[in-house]
């Protein structure tokens, strides 16, 4: 039974996140303070004592979960995956523990990457929901009949659970079709903007010259990525898929289906809260789900 390890995106974060390994553990101590050193900011202070609000602004959500996922993995004795998936920004996680990316790359990278989606957000006024209790192919054709406003599947959670991102219009208009549709419930989401669609294309254009700007290395394990949903081992491919994903859906059922296929049957969550797992539960009842 192979070892998949798999790593939170967005959305994971909370008050305190970081502080036991910080206190514990001098490695991850000495990986915190880099950090600090990196970034030009104490966010571990803000990930061990900030307020809600603080932590969810995206230049600190981003890079924080990315820290607490990363140096939980480095920190972790018995770290071995057979191979790694993250979600959205979890993949950026999942490249640094499987030796694709150097910590201090990974870190620039997220802190880029989030930076160009703050900036995305502010020149489209946009958004994302959940819609749950619809067939995925139901609600991509919904959201194809909407010629007049982008709205696209963003994030395929699980069966069932499907986010839309899109204009604030677009979303307010697939809302209501959805929920028409027999869809359980249509919420829109508390997030700066609409991740994962063609709205976030300055982002990519951004990350894109970030990204091949970084050094690759050849991974430990395959990484399964949210754009392909196979497990990837060659660098290009690994770089290509990367850049395309801030504009294209997450594909998480699909790659979980694929691990589980490739002989994945114990799923371990690195980094914040148990998301994750409650996820691949759904996706696949009989695998063995955990956390660091």
């Amino acid at each position: 039974m192979k070892k998949a390890y798999v790593f939170p995106g967005q959305g994971a974060q909370f008050s305190g996140m970081g502080k036991d390994l910080y206190e514990n553990n001098s490695e991850a101590r000495d990986l915190f303070e880099k950090a600090n050193e990196i970034l030009g900011f104490r966010i571990s202070d803000i990930m061990f004592e900030g307020s809600d609000e603080e932590l969810k602004q995206t230049k600190v959500t981003q890079p924080a979960i990315f820290l607490h996922s990363v140096i939980l993995a480095k920190t972790s004795p018995d770290f071995n995956p057979d191979m790694v998936a993250g979600h959205s920004l979890g993949e950026f996680s999942a490249l640094v523990a499987n030796r694709t990316l150097a910590f201090e790359d990974g870190l620039k990278l997220v802190y880029q990457r989030a930076l160009a989606m703050q900036e995305a957000c502010e020149i489209n006024p946009s958004g994302m929901a959940a819609i749950l209790g619809l067939d995925d192919e139901k609600v991509e054709e919904i959201c194809a009949s909407i010629s007049e406003e982008i709205v696209v599947p963003a994030n395929y959670n699980c069966p069932g659970q499907l986010v839309i991102s899109g204009t604030n219009k677009g979303i307010e208009i697939a809302c209501e079709k959805m929920k028409e549709a027999g869809a359980k419930r249509a919420l829109p989401l508390p997030v700066g903007g609409a991740f994962h669609s063609p709205l976030m294309e300055p982002a990519r254009e951004k990350l894109q010259k970030a990204i091949e700007g970084t050094t690759f290395h050849t991974p430990s394990c395959p990484v399964y990525q949210n754009v392909s949903t196979t497990g990837v081992s060659d660098v290009t491919e690994i770089k290509k898929n990367l850049i395309s994903q801030l504009t294209a859906p997450v594909k998480w059922t699909q790659s979980v289906q694929q691990m589980v296929a490739d002989g994945a049957g114990q799923f371990i969550e690195c980094g914040p809260g148990k998301v994750l797992q409650g996820l691949v539960k759904k996706i696949h009842k009989e695998a063995e789900v955990s956390s660091i």
